[in-house]
């Protein structure tokens, strides 16, 4: 998986938003598969316009747990969307996500200004429900 930072640095390079909504949609080509039987209602997004699922994997060996996630999108565009989520917050401890301003690297990549209102909601409500994960994950912790 790409890592938030190399994200970044693409984006830098790419300086016509038509490049970028490229960049996200190879993006998406990217993410590892997520079995269909995990296409469930459990793992879906609510919130999204296009179908979104989410998979959390916990690994509780050694110190916090860590967050895992599969995600997968019937729409390319917020494939590339789920696989920055995922770049921002997969492999990461509850502590960590709940940390993450994923908002403000959205801002920064020029969502705000190049995505619908609906697409925008659906990054948020994918966020919203890793953070969820999150907190849930710490509360069992203590």
């Amino acid at each position: 998986m790409t890592s938030i930072d190399e994200i970044r640095d693409n984006f830098e390079l790419l300086d016509e938003w038509d490049d970028r909504y490229r960049y996200v949609i190879e993006l998406g080509r990217t993410l590892e598969p997520m079995p269909e039987e995990e296409h469930s209602a459990e793992n879906k997004v609510q919130g999204c316009v296009s179908q979104v699922w989410l998979q959390k994997l916990v690994d509780r060996h050694g110190g916090a747990p860590i967050l895992r996630y599969r995600g997968d999108s019937d729409a390319h565009i917020v494939r590339g969307l789920v696989a920055i989520v995922l770049a921002l917050y997969s492999g990461r401890t509850p502590q960590q996500i709940l940390e993450t301003d994923a908002i403000s690297v959205f801002n920064e990549f020029g969502f705000r200004d190049h995505l619908t209102p609906q697409r925008s909601n659906g990054l948020r409500s994918m966020v919203e429900r890793i953070k969820t994960d999150a907190k849930e994950a710490l509360a069992e912790a203590s």
